[in-house]
């Protein structure tokens, strides 16, 4: 039997899922977001999972970099680009879980990828850094305005002495 595996994490809580080829489901339990429940969870069945899709949240490296030690064939889903089933009569935990399974059995799993562990600190500052920035060049292009409309002219023709 082939399992693939989907995991819907949130900041304090996970929902397992495992699903056939068939999508029956195999395993589902909601557990702690704690290493070694997620892994213990997992054990029982840890020849026949195929792979394990985690959703990109903004707490995923635990969990990914947990499983990847492990040795499981781990997918991280790039959430913004799921096109959830218009078919399901309702949504939750447990069937967003099954549903990145089946995405990954279908072969349709839009993937994000998996920085390095080392790269990751330079990574999450440069983009830290660029926010500042952007934030920084809307403050200053906001007082330009505020004064150009108050004052009847461009800052940029007053520097200038135009």
């Amino acid at each position: 039997m082939t399992l693939y595996g989907g995991i819907d994490l949130h900041s304090n809580n996970n929902v397992v899922a495992l699903t056939d080829e068939t999508d029956r489901i195999v395993y589902r339990k909601r557990s702690a977001n704690n290493v070694e429940t997620v892994l213990a969870a997992l054990a029982p069945y840890r020849e026949a999972i195929t792979g394990l899709v985690v959703e990109s949240t903004y707490n995923w490296y635990w969990l990914v970099d947990a499983l990847m030690e492990a040795d499981y064939r781990v997918h991280l889903a790039n959430t913004s680009a799921i096109i959830q089933y218009s078919g399901l009569k309702y949504a939750d935990d447990d069937t967003d879980a099954a549903w990145l399974g089946k995405l990954l059995r279908l072969g349709l799993l839009p993937e994000g990828h998996i920085y390095p562990k080392a790269e990751r600190a330079a990574r999450d500052l440069l983009r830290w850094r660029q926010r500042l920035v952007q934030q920084h060049t809307a403050n200053v292009l906001a007082v330009q305005n505020l004064f150009s409309r108050n004052r009847g002219r461009s800052i940029s023709a007053q520097m200038h002495g135009a």
